[in-house]
């Protein structure tokens, strides 16, 4: 039983909210609550939450996971902190004076930018994605918030009028939560933290600070942006449920938090995360690594306001976890997402069946909004026993394309990855992933890094201090092994497979 100190998290993903409660001296969950959120496709290729529903998942989490420590009989006044992680580049623009959202939250994953991008890559020089790579480590694409924001500044009279009334607030989904729970309209805090600032294309990853120029080129008013902060530092008090009056004093975006959570502090040191989609990220250490092979740079985490920022390559697919939600939502062939695993091991192989899950277009390291998703191979035989072995496989071999252009970045092959996340729960898809790889998969008895991390942060910031994050004081949880049971060869050829129905996919759709 939990006794001292606990620190809470918001963990605020795609698919569902969650809070969980932890123990900082053993890292352990004390308790936890989840909901799913409701995400609505109002036409092909949008993807949208409503900001309200959003925060009303974070609090409902809160209030549930309180109750259940009354149940225990732990009293609620020991959570002492409470951290924030989030889905990045979702993009949200409020009214401050009534602090209601102005437009539903576009999400990261969203697609309706395509011919912003195609307008803004056709205005500059050389035609060239990667035109503001140097600055802000990311290529111009539909991923990120600056090209949403323009499009809801273009689209959305009621916004355009917010922000010549100086009413209209930007933020992505951690400066939203952040806002509302200190205060919303009464003085709610307007921050973001360094690694969420390091999505949206206005950041400077250099300087560490909202740029004039970007912000020119996407013409947006840098009066609408939040303040940049640390990930580790009391933002503001909470104002409204029953944790009114505790700090909210760590914010990391969640594949940062999951580095975190990884306990991924030494340079060379990557991790896996399968949620929503799928996101390889390696430390860099305190210099940004500017990619050649497709990948992002970005802030891994600043602990600290005095603290150095320390940075991250990251290989991002847009697709991972969702595939099975597509499976159950879209075609009901799984009533759940445990079904999947039962069905893939009914087959044990996809019999020559390939899927490329590009609903978004592709990501790293293609980048080409123009792919749309395909399942080919397909004879008499095939099933949904086959579709769902597919499926799983198509998230390996995707997660295989980030590890080799990670290898080519960093001159160094990696000797085994470590995961985390959702489906990481999955024995059939991480038995897959290492004979895909080649290598052994490493996964912590906890999957819940993403909230770890934020927990972490929020324990260990000035003013808190009841989680240390001296390396003495951190050792991994427990670990399971997941060693490939097929040789190289057949994995090799089972990839080069996929690449084809890569290149099929591709190209597929215009603006």
């Amino acid at each position: 039983m939990a006794s001292g100190p606990l620190v809470g998290a918001i963990d605020q993903g795609t698919s569902s909210s969650r809070f969980l409660v932890f123990n900082p001296k053993t890292a352990e969950i004390v308790v936890q609550h989840q909901v799913e959120v409701v995400q609505k496709l109002p036409h092909a290729g949008w993807a949208e939450e409503d900001p309200k529903e959003i925060l009303h998942t974070v609090f409902e989490c809160i209030e549930k996971a309180c109750d259940k420590l009354k149940q225990l009989k732990i009293n609620v006044s020991s959570i002492k902190a409470v951290g924030v992680s989030n889905q990045r580049e979702t993009t949200i623009v409020w009214d401050k004076k009534t602090g209601l959202p102005l437009y539903n939250a576009i999400l990261w994953l969203d697609l309706r930018t395509q011919s912003t991008v195609e307008k803004l890559i056709n205005n500059t020089p050389k035609k060239d994605k990667n035109i503001l790579q140097e600055k802000t480590g990311l290529p111009i694409s539909t991923y990120f918030s600056a090209v949403k924001l323009r499009w809801l500044l273009d689209n959305v009279d009621t916004i355009k009028k917010a922000v010549a009334d100086g009413r209209a607030m930007f933020g992505t989904v951690d400066s939203w939560l952040i806002w509302c729970l200190t205060g919303a309209h009464e003085n709610g805090v307007h921050c973001t933290d360094v690694t969420n600032a390091s999505r949206t294309m206005l950041f400077n990853i250099h300087t560490l600070k909202w740029d004039p120029e970007l912000c020119q080129f996407f013409d947006i008013p840098m009066s609408i942006l939040p303040e940049v902060r640390s990930s580790s530092e009391i933002y503001g008090l909470m104002k409204c449920g029953t944790l009114t009056k505790v700090p909210i004093s760590g914010c990391l975006g969640d594949q940062s938090a999951a580095l975190v959570g990884q306990m991924c502090f030494k340079p060379g040191q990557s991790k896996n995360t399968y949620g929503t989609g799928c996101f390889l990220l390696s430390n860099t250490g305190e210099k940004p690594v500017i990619s050649k092979h497709g990948l992002l740079t970005t802030l891994a985490y600043k602990l600290g306001k005095n603290k150095p920022a320390i940075y991250a390559l990251e290989g991002s697919v847009a697709i991972g976890g969702a595939v099975v939600r597509w499976l159950r939502d879209n075609l009901h062939i799984i009533s759940s997402a445990a079904e999947v695993e039962k069905l893939a091991a009914s087959v044990g192989s996809s019999y020559g069946c390939y899927f490329v899950p590009a609903f978004s277009g592709l990501y790293a390291p293609y980048w080409d909004p123009t792919a749309r998703g395909i399942i080919c191979g397909l004879t008499q035989y095939t099933n949904r026993n086959h579709i769902a072995f597919a499926a799983l496989e198509a998230v390996a071999f995707q997660t295989r394309e980030l590890l080799e252009a990670m290898n080519l970045e960093s001159g160094v092959n990696q000797t085994s990855l470590q995961v985390d996340g959702g489906m990481t729960t999955n024995k059939i898809m991480m038995q897959l992933q290492s004979d895909i790889l080649n290598i052994p998969v490493v996964k912590p008895a906890m999957a819940e890094t993403t909230a770890l991390g934020a927990a972490m942060a929020a324990g260990a910031a000035d003013g808190i201090g009841v989680w240390s994050l001296s390396p003495n004081d951190l050792t991994a949880v427990e670990w399971e092994r997941f060693e490939p049971q097929i040789d190289a060869d057949e994995g090799n050829q089972r990839f080069t497979k996929w690449k084809l129905a890569v290149q099929k996919s591709r190209g597929w759709e215009n603006t």
